[in-house]
């Protein structure tokens, strides 16, 4: 843990008992909390990730159904920057169409993992729904706590019937939480911790049953394998996709398959504000 952020949980202590928040709580906060990277266009470091054109694929790999989305280069990232067991080089492909209706799910070649040395060769997924997205650079890198959506977390913490009193307590600690600088910076991709979502959480959805909401009780919040489920990336389409107002792709996966390196299992939900 570095200064910044030993720092950055020392002054949200302090605002939150300034608000009279039970200290109880504030630690409650602070474990949920978990490392992410977040990662945008400009700065002069090396390149981390890149958005748009076409995919570099290994020679007669099967074309994913939908358009590139963006391919990380794990080897640039921040060493232990996430919570996930990431592989240590190679790249993670992102693929996602904008279509919010029917699109969530699993979804088998949402996500391609290419292993560091493997040859591979500009790729035009021409068969894909769309033109794709517009090529861009990924330099500038931040690597900082993630916290819960307020409804999220008091979802977690209090189960599938919080009171109106346990939200307002989740709001107040979000808000002491962004005051002391606990916002998310300017970014296109997020690798790892919370989600930030428009609509619904794509970690509690992934975990939920079909036959129940992302909020609803009766999910697998109680089952076995929930807490297992965790947020591999999220990317911002902003102005590159107009047929969505404030764009947002998500891909989630569970930690055991992501150690097996099972990307095929990666459930995906697209949405809009």
């Amino acid at each position: 843990m570095t200064d910044e952020i030993v720092d950055g949980l020392r002054a949200f202590r302090a605002e939150a008992i300034s608000r009279g928040l039970a200290s109880e709580e504030v630690e409650a906060w602070i474990r949920g909390v978990l490392p992410a990277v977040y990662l945008a266009e400009g700065g002069d470091g090396p390149l981390v990730a890149r958005i748009g054109g076409d995919p570099l694929l290994p020679p007669g790999a099967p074309k994913p159904s939908d358009p590139f989305v963006a391919s990380v280069d794990l080897a640039a990232l921040p060493p232990r920057a996430t919570h996930l067991p990431l592989p240590a080089d190679g790249h993670l492909l992102f693929f996602s169409g904008t279509d919010v209706q029917g699109t969530d799910g699993q979804v088998p070649d949402a996500v391609l993992y290419v292993p560091a040395g493997t040859p591979t060769t500009p790729t035009s997924l021409a068969h894909s729904r769309r033109e794709p997205y517009r090529p861009r650079e990924l330099r500038s890198v931040w690597h900082q706590p993630s916290a819960q959506m307020p409804e999220s977390y008091a979802l977690d913490r209090w189960g599938d019937f919080p009171e109106e009193e346990q939200f307002e307590l989740a709001d107040e600690l979000s808000d002491a939480w962004a005051r002391v600088g606990g916002y998310r910076p300017p970014w296109a991709l997020q690798i790892g911790g919370h989600p930030v979502s428009p609509q619904n959480d794509p970690v509690h959805y992934a975990r939920t049953p079909e036959e129940a909401g992302p909020c609803e009780p009766g999910g697998a919040a109680h089952e076995e394998d929930a807490d297992d489920w965790a947020l591999l990336a999220t990317w911002r389409c902003g102005d590159d996709v107009t047929e969505l107002d404030s764009g947002v792709a998500h891909w989630v996966i569970r930690h055991r398959d992501l150690m097996a390196r099972r990307f095929d299992r990666v459930h995906r939900y697209v949405e809009m504000a």
